[in-house]
């Protein structure tokens, strides 16, 4: 195990409805939330000022709405949280070669590998100017851990948000551990962290107690050792930067449960098709075809086939996800559908081609026919959707966003990120002169390209509330504490 604190886990704060408050001026400093805003809708993202309510994201968005009910809510817009994420993982990939994402807000660091950082006041000062240059080129924030490990460090940084850094000294992990709840250590779930509180065991202080044998007693082989070893702070684990995709699927969750047999077996095909365009983004096949089906019980059925070899032609996974639908029962309604294809390769397999072969005329016929209907069947203006939350602009006033939409009307807001709060004005639905937009640039760029200074009217948002504790870290201002 390495000696010195240099690796670094970020974790960008509240990073969605961060997004959204920064491109939104009206929003900064409000409870905003973000996820599905259908009855069976979850929260993706809240803000810190959402919080304080109790929201949480993984939460019922019907939950949510009971307990904040003067947040807003907004659709997800992912082409831009991942366009961000891009710009944050470049600057990640500038201090290292060994960046190893997690999420499209979270990602590890080695420091050392990147020759950037050796020991504690160069991982301090490396945190502290990738914080500053995240700031500068999204206007958002971060918070930082660094650790000797990937498991320190990621605990770091839950410490030091919203909007910190955090630095933990060699030496002082098992100090710093004990007092802990045992759902800190990673693997350690609500069925474990109960399992263990039964056994009288709440803290990672009382594993180490409990001792080895007591933890492989109680969990198992496997997990005891894991996790009596990270009770003890052992993380060999080292930083990837390629992490091997194990399978790519799609799923759609319905409002209302579909009971219509043909109506699921034309949404499977939906799926598969989606499933095949992201299987070919990837330049991926895949030789095991996956349905996934919940039932109006919540029960949850997967069924899979895996062919000769791996494929990414649409009729041949249209098919063999047809032919898994038929040994499901889906009497009494559908709630959820997904396809997937896992056992990942990138090439294809000739065969796959000629199987498939004769059947594509019919298979692909249909399809077109179904695309080119799709086509002459665009919404009129009167039955377009308005996504809360999402860009429009109006020929007269401007650039602004969908505050609500319904009866006929949608309601918007006319501002940028760089403006005041903006003026809020309802049209028609089908206003000829609203359309949709794409997002704004959170930053105005200079002209190297970077993020520009003040004096070039960019703006810097930080959504995290001055009045929030920071354990044992500094504000964003660059100052920061190791734990003792």
């Amino acid at each position: 195990m390495r000696t010195a604190p240099t690796i670094l886990h970020l974790d960008m704060d509240a990073f969605f409805a961060s997004v959204e408050q920064a491109s939104k001026p009206s929003l900064r400093g409000k409870a905003v939330v973000v996820g599905g805003l259908g009855p069976r809708g979850v929260v993706a993202t809240a803000s810190y000022e959402a919080r304080v309510f109790g929201v949480h994201s993984a939460m019922p968005m019907g939950q949510a709405r009971r307990l904040a009910p003067n947040a807003a809510y907004l659709v997800p817009r992912f082409t831009l949280y991942k366009s961000i994420s891009e710009r944050v993982m470049e600057l990640l990939r500038a201090l290292s070669p060994l960046v190893e994402p997690l999420s499209l807000d979270e990602a590890f660091v080695d420091l050392e590998a990147g020759g950037v950082a050796w020991d504690e006041p160069s991982a301090r000062l490396a945190g502290v100017k990738l914080r500053a240059d995240i700031r500068a080129v999204t206007g958002l924030t971060g918070s930082v851990g660094l650790a000797a490990s990937k498991m320190l460090a990621k605990i770091a940084s839950e410490e030091a948000k919203p909007d910190g850094l955090v630095v933990i000294e060699p030496g002082t992990e098992r100090a710093m551990l004990g007092p802990m709840s045992v759902r800190t250590l990673p693997g350690v779930g609500p069925a474990t962290g109960d399992h263990l509180r039964r056994a009288g065991i709440t803290t990672v202080e009382e594993i180490v107690e409990a001792g080895e044998d007591e933890l492989v007693r109680l969990l198992g082989k496997a997990h005891g050792h894991g996790l009596y070893a990270m009770a003890l702070a052992r993380d060999d684990r080292p930083v990837v930067a390629e992490r091997e995709a194990k399978s790519v699927s799609v799923e759609d969750t319905y409002d209302v449960d579909i009971h219509d047999r043909t109506r699921v077996g034309l949404e499977v095909q939906r799926l598969a098709e989606r499933c095949v365009r992201r299987l070919r983004g990837a330049g991926l096949s895949g030789r095991t075809i996956v349905l996934k089906v919940r039932r109006y019980d919540f029960s949850t059925l997967t069924r899979s086939e895996t062919l000769r070899g791996p494929t990414d032609d649409p009729a041949v996974i249209r098919e063999a996800a047809a032919r898994l639908l038929d040994s499901v029962d889906t009497t009494g309604g559908v709630r959820l559908l997904g396809v997937g294809v896992s056992g990942l390769a990138d090439y294809t397999q000739e065969d796959l081609f000629a199987q498939a072969a004769g059947e594509r005329a019919v298979a692909e016929g249909p399809v077109e026919e179904h695309a080119a209907a799709a086509a002459e069947e665009q919404p009129s203006l009167a039955e377009r959707r308005w996504p809360a939350g999402h860009d429009v602009r109006h020929t007269e006033f401007g650039h602004g966003w969908v505050q609500g939409s319904g009866l006929g009307r949608v309601t918007v807001r006319f501002e940028t990120p760089d403006s005041e709060p903006g003026r809020v004005r309802t049209f028609r639905v089908d206003d000829p002169d609203l359309e949709a937009a794409d997002p704004l640039p959170l930053v105005l760029r200079g002209p190297d390209g970077g993020g520009g200074g003040p004096g070039a009217g960019s703006q810097a948002v930080s959504s995290v509330p001055a009045s929030l504790p920071k354990s044992w870290s500094g504000s964003g201002g660059g100052a920061a504490t190791s734990r003792p």
